[in-house]
C-alpha cells in the first residue's frame, strides 16, 4: 500500500512497522506531529513528557526493560535531553532506541539554529539523515535493527522541510518485536566511574564497527554523471542539489552520517574534478572531507545559516536566481505576528507593559509576542523555563546595588511544568522577591494544543491526573498565590500592585483557556463566559481616538473614512478587554 505522508508521519509509521511499543516526547515545532501520529497506533504506548530530559530517560527505561522505544524533540530540546543521552551512548541498548531530533534551519519558530549532527559526533551515537518521507520510514526501521545488532541508540536528524514536506511512502505490516529479557547487569547499566571507563572502551570499538558498516550502508550511495562536478549532500540538500545541477553533476548522497564512510568519500572525490559540499548550517560533512586531505568547496561559498534552498545554491554558484514575477516590493505591507482575538494573554500584557521601572523576564511560547508592539512587555527570552531563573538573578543584582527596580517573570503552564518548577524552587530557596506570572491557558498553545500535566488528559486524549498549578506552587513554598482572570483589567492591576509591594516571592496565575482550544466539559463549567455575547462599536459614542487598538486585538480596525473603530464580528469572542479600555464606553455588547 502506498500513501502520501509528511516526514513526521513517516517516522511514526516506521516506528509502528518496526514494532516499537513505547514513545515519549515533548512538543516542539517541527517535531510535534511525530508523537501525535504515534499516539494513533493502539499498539504503541505514547506519552507527552513534562520535558525532553524526562522523555529521554523514560525511553531509556523502556529500552532497558526490553521494549523498542522512541523519543522525539525539536533541536533545542536535545540540549535538555543531552545529560542522559551522553551516558546512554556508553551503556548501549536492550530493546532498540531511536532518538529523533528535528532541526530548524531558518529559525521559523525557534530561538537559535543549532546543528544537532554535532551531538551525534560528540556523544558518539550512530546517526542517519533522511531526505524524504520514504527514507524517514526506512531509516527508522533500519535504526532499530542496526541498533540492536551493534548495541547502540540511533539519532535520526530531521530538518523542517523533511518533517513537513510530503512524498509517497510504501507501507508494510507491523512486525512485532518480542520483548527482550531484562537481566540484572550493573556492569552495563550502572555508570559508576569504574564501570564507565570500561564502557568507554567498548563504545570506541562499537564506533569502529559502525564506521565499517557505513562504507556499505544502502543509505550512502553514489550516482555518477558528469564528472566535472561532484556534489556531496545529506538530508533535504540532496534534492536541492539535484534541482540545481540535474544530470550535470555526480552525487554522493550521505544518509548514514555518523560514523561517516571515509573510504567511500575518498573514492568518490577521486572520480570528479570539483567537489561541492551542500549541507545546512554547520560544516559537519565538510570538516570530515577536509580531514581526508580532500580539497572541497563548502562554507566559503555557501552560507552557514538559514535554509540552503535551490535559489540560494544557484545564486552562490552562478550569481543568478530564477526569474520571478516582477512587483513593487515597497507596496508590501508587513504584518507582525500578534495574539489571536480573544487571547487571554492580551489583557495581562496590555496592563503589564504600562508599568514603569520593571524588567519583564519572558519565556518560550505564544506570549513571547508581547515583546513587540503595541505591548513592549518583554525584556528577555532565552529558553524553556528560563524566565524565572533569569528574573531571580536580575532581581538579586538590582537589590544588591540598591536599584529600585522590580522583576516580573512570565511563562506558560506547559513551560512551567517543563522547567519552570525547578526555577521557582530556586527563587524560593534563595529568597528572591520576584513577581512570577504563570499563564495558565489550559493547553500547550504554541505547538498546536497538546495536552500537558495540567490539562487532565494524556497524549491519547484519555482522562489523566491533573496537576493543579496553585497547589504545586504552594507546596514549593510560595506564600502569596493569586489566581485571576486576565481579561479583567482591574483585577490584573490590583493583583500586580499587591505583589509588587511585597518583599517576598509571589505567583500570579492567569487562568483562562486559549480561545482556539477545544473546550472540555470542565472548561465549560469553570469558565462561564466562554460563549459570551460578541461586542460591537456604538458609532454615536466612538470618537475615533483608537485607544482600544492599543490592546492589540486583530478583530479591531480603524476605518479612515468614517474615522471610527470597527469590530470584525467573525473574529470577536467577547473577551471584553476592549470595553474596559475605551474611554467613552463606545464598545458595548450586542443586543
Amino acid at each position: 500500500m502506498r500513501r502520501l505522508m509528511t516526514g513526521d508521519e513517516a517516522i511514526a509509521r516506521g516506528a509502528y512497522e518496526a514494532g516499537v511499543s513505547y514513545a515519549s516526547a515533548y512538543p516542539g515545532t517541527p517535531s510535534t506531529e511525530i508523537l501525535e501520529n504515534l499516539a494513533t497506533y493502539k499498539e504503541i504506548y505514547a506519552e507527552w513528557a513534562p520535558n525532553e530530559k524526562v522523555a529521554m530517560e523514560s525511553a531509556i527505561g523502556a529500552s532497558i526493560a526490553g521494549q523498542r522505544s522512541m523519543v522525539s524533540m525539536k533541536h533545542v530540546g536535545m540540549n535538555v535531553a543531552a545529560d542522559p543521552m551522553y551516558t546512554w551512548a556508553y551503556m548501549g541498548v536492550n530493546g532498540g532506541n531511536v532518538i529523533i531530533t528535528a532541526d530548524e534551519p531558518g529559525m521559523y519558530s525557534s530561538q537559535n539554529e543549532q546543528d544537532n549532527r554535532n551531538y551525534a559526533k560528540a556523544a558518539k551515537i550512530a546517526m542517519m539523515e533522511p531526505s524524504d518521507s520514504q527514507e524517514c520510514l526506512d531509516m527508522v526501521k533500519a535504526a532499530y535493527a542496526l541498533g540492536e545488532e551493534y548495541d547502540t541508540p540511533f539519532i535520526i536528524r530531521m530538518t523542517t522541510r523533511v518533517c513537513h514536506s510530503k512524498s509517497i511512502v510504501e507501507l508494510h505490516d507491523r512486525q512485532e518485536a518480542p520483548l527482550k529479557e531484562w537481566k540484572k547487569n550493573p556492569a552495563k547499566y550502572v555508570c559508576l566511574p569504574a564501570i564507565a571507563r570500561n564502557l568507554r572502551i567498548k563504545l570506541e570499538e562499537r564506533l569502529e564497527k559502525l564506521a565499517a558498516y557505513s562504507e556499505t550502508s544502502p543509505f550512502n550511495r553514489v550516482e555518477m554523471g558528469d564528472t566535472s562536478v561532484g556534489v556531496i549532500a545529506s538530508g533535504i540538500c540532496y534534492y536541492y542539489a539535484k534541482e540545481v545541477f540535474g544530470d550535470k553533476a555526480s552525487y554522493l548522497k550521505l544518509g548514514f552520517t555518523n560514523p561517516m564512510p571515509a573510504g567511500l568519500i575518498r573514492d568518490f572525490c577521486s572520480r570528479v574534478d570539483k567537489v561541492y559540499i551542500l549541507e545546512e548550517n554547520d560544516p559537519y560533512i565538510e570538516e570530515f572531507v577536509r580531514m581526508q586531505g580532500i580539497d572541497c568547496i563548502g562554507k566559503k561559498l555557501f552560507p552557514s545559516y538559514g535554509e540552503l534552498t535551490p535559489d540560494v545554491i544557484r545564486k552562490c554558484i552562478t550569481g543568478k536566481t530564477m526569474k520571478t514575477i516582477e512587483f513593487d516590493r515597497s507596496k508590501l505591507i508587513n504584518r507582525a505576528p500578534t495574539f489571536c482575538a480573544g487571547c487571554p494573554h492580551r489583557g495581562l500584557f496590555y496592563r503589564l507593559g504600562k508599568r514603569k521601572d520593571i524588567m519583564i523576564s519572558g519565556d518560550i511560547g505564544c506570549y513571547t509576542l508581547a515583546a513587540g508592539k503595541p505591548y513592549g512587555a518583554m525584556d528577555s527570552t532565552v529558553c524553556m523555563g528560563a524566565s524565572i531563573s533569569i528574573g531571580h538573578g536580575a532581581q538579586k543584582v538590582f537589590n544588591a546595588e540598591g536599584i529600585k527596580r522590580r522583576v516580573v517573570t512570565v511563562l506558560g503552564d506547559s513551560t512551567f511544568f517543563h522547567t519552570g518548577v525547578n526555577s521557582l524552587i530556586n527563587t524560593v530557596y534563595n529568597g528572591s522577591n520576584t513577581v512570577n506570572i504563570i499563564l495558565d491557558n489550559r493547553i500547550t498553545g504554541m505547538t498546536g494544543h497538546q495536552n500537558n500535566p495540567g490539562t487532565g488528559f494524556n497524549a491519547k486524549e484519555e482522562p489523566a491526573s491533573m496537576i493543579v498549578i496553585e497547589d504545586l506552587v504552594r507546596a514549593i513554598g510560595i506564600k502569596h498565590v493569586y489566581v485571576i482572570n486576565p481579561n479583567d483589567l482591574k483585577q490584573v492591576d490590583e493583583t500586580l500592585d499587591i505583589c509588587l509591594a511585597l518583599d517576598e516571592p509571589s505567583v500570579i496565575i492567569t487562568r483562562w483557556p486559549c480561545v482556539l482550544k477545544k473546550f472540555s466539559q470542565a472548561d465549560k463549567e469553570e469558565f462561564d463566559k466562554l460563549f459570551a455575547t460578541k461586542n460591537r462599536v456604538d458609532e454615536k459614542k466612538c470618537i475615533g481616538c483608537r485607544a482600544c487598538l492599543k490592546a492589540g486585538c486583530p478583530a479591531m480596525s480603524y476605518d479612515r473614512k468614517t474615522k471610527k473603530v470597527q469590530i470584525n464580528r467573525a473574529s470577536c469572542v467577547g473577551c471584553d478587554v476592549c470595553t474596559q479600555v475605551c474611554p467613552k464606553d463606545a464598545i458595548v455588547k450586542e443586543d
